[in-house]
């Protein structure tokens, strides 16, 4: 990805979140295919600094089911990098905030989740996979409770 891509991508990620959080997740609270969008903050497994991005979800086993999807990128993207580094992050849902543990889905585990969860209430997801030569990783992000 080019430079001038790059800043577009990172303002127009600025702007969501704004917007997002001035709004409480009533713009910018569903995403593609109606799959609802929480803002998920990680810190970057580099500099430790937080990073906000809009990131669909699906809820699964009392926590919120990502998928790295990239649109179907050749490469994860960096928010999921950062989770998988960081193993805690904290997520926003309208309104409210909330820490999570992460756990990336591995195996015949991800296999089931991507199969029954993400592709029957999102089956365009399957056209991401079908761009990259990469499996799309899954976390499950659980909120932690006390």
């Amino acid at each position: 990805m080019n430079t001038v891509m790059k800043t577009v991508m990172r303002t127009a990620n600025k702007v969501g979140v704004g917007v997002y959080r001035v709004s409480g997740g009533k713009v910018g609270g569903k995403g593609s295919g109606g799959v609802p969008v929480l803002l998920l903050t990680v810190p970057g497994r580099k500099t430790g600094k937080p990073h906000t991005t809009p990131v669909g979800y699906f809820e699964h086993e009392g926590g919120y089911l990502v998928v790295g999807s990239a649109g179907g990128m050749p490469q994860d993207p960096q928010w999921f990098r950062n989770l998988r580094a960081a193993g805690r992050a904290e997520v926003q849902r309208g309104r409210a905030t909330e820490a999570v543990t992460v756990r990336e889905l591995t195996g015949d585990e991800r296999d089931a989740a991507w199969r029954d969860v993400v592709l029957v209430r999102c089956p365009p997801f399957g056209k991401y996979e079908l761009k990259t030569s990469r499996t799309m990783p899954l976390a499950l992000l659980t909120p932690t409770r006390g």
